[in-house]
């Protein structure tokens, strides 16, 4: 009796189950029909979907609620579509957003470095605990996980002083060696050198001891008395390795700037620049400040040297012009 109840509602439910896939299936073959016969024909070519969604912008678009024919051409909506949605998506692209090679080929103003760029960069990890020097106290913010940890508080406006150094240097003619003797800081000081054009120079392979002390046997008599052999500023990336360049410095009195690390004392440059000297980011970023820094200097010198030049045209301009009423005058 179990067997023969369970089998006639199992029946019952197919029945069910069929009559209303039945029922759907007619509905949806109904409201097909209609549709068939409502909608317009079939597209067949390239032109009728062009105008289909030429159309469908128009509708969604301008608001009208009946299908229009569009006269304008396909550009004159691709720009209206992208001028109405502009408003509502993101505006950032590749040349207002940070791309990782901005640090070497677009560097930042000096007025417009901040803590997060130097914290990107990385110009905050130090050394470890056991080797910082006891100098660069002043300049630590802490220790985590055995590292120190440098104040970029500090490293901020001791960059901006040295880009303030680097920018006089330039517009009083001066000129600028970078240097980083690293493999993967040569191409960051070849393109700080070349922003700065004739006024930068750049030291990429080794500093040859006595470059500064002994130029005379290195270059000859008639280059150190015709050319500027001695720099006017000498930026070091990479102090440590380059300590006898830092030495001839200081012997030629020739002012020095440097990124120096916790395991570095400060007093061994004249402008100290807190921050991870092992950080090529870090590095390119400040070579790329300093060297915007003495772009400008550059435009400042050429600036002022024409303005020079055409106050001494007004000026010999006015001298003709007397000496010649005077000659009229006496004739």
């Amino acid at each position: 009796m179990a067997s023969t109840h369970l089998r006639k509602s199992l029946a019952n439910v197919a029945r069910n189950s069929l009559r209303n896939t039945t029922q759907r299936h007619n509905a949806r073959l109904t409201r097909c029909m209609a549709t068939a016969a409502t909608e317009d024909p079939r597209m067949e070519s390239v032109d009728d979907w062009t105008q289909f969604q030429l159309e469908r912008a128009d509708y969604k678009l301008l608001g009208r609620f009946e299908t229009v024919a569009i006269t304008r051409p396909l550009s004159d909506v691709h720009y209206f579509l992208v001028d109405h949605f502009s408003e509502y998506g993101s505006t950032q692209n590749r040349d207002n957003t940070f791309q990782p090679h901005h640090t070497l080929h677009r560097p930042t103003a000096p007025s417009q470095i901040t803590l997060s760029a130097l914290l990107a960069a990385g110009a905050h990890f130090g050394h470890s605990k056991a080797l910082m020097n006891p100098n660069f106290m002043p300049y630590a913010y802490g220790v985590r996980a055995g590292i120190t940890v440098i104040d970029l508080d500090h490293t901020l406006p001791l960059l901006r002083r040295a880009a303030k150094v680097v920018r006089s240097v330039a517009a009083k003619d001066g000129t600028v060696v970078f240097v980083g003797t690293r493999p993967d800081l040569r191409a960051t000081v070849k393109k700080a050198a070349e922003r700065m054009g004739p006024q930068g120079f750049h030291v990429g392979e080794k500093w040859l001891p006595g470059t500064l002390t002994n130029k005379i046997q290195m270059f000859g008599h008639e280059v150190v008395r015709n050319e500027r052999v001695t720099p006017d500023l000498v930026v070091f990336l990479n102090p440590i390795p380059n300590m006898h360049a830092i030495r001839e410095c200081a012997i030629e009195h020739v002012p020095t700037i440097g990124i120096v690390d916790s395991n570095v004392d400060p007093r061994i440059v004249m402008y100290p620049i807190p921050a991870n000297d092992e950080s090529t980011k870090a590095a390119e970023l400040i070579a790329g400040v300093l060297s915007i820094a003495g772009r400008e200097g550059v435009a400042i010198r050429d600036e002022e040297e024409a303005r020079k030049r055409a106050l001494f045209e007004k000026r010999k301009e006015r001298l003709q012009r007397q000496r010649e009423k005077e000659e009229s005058d006496i004739l």
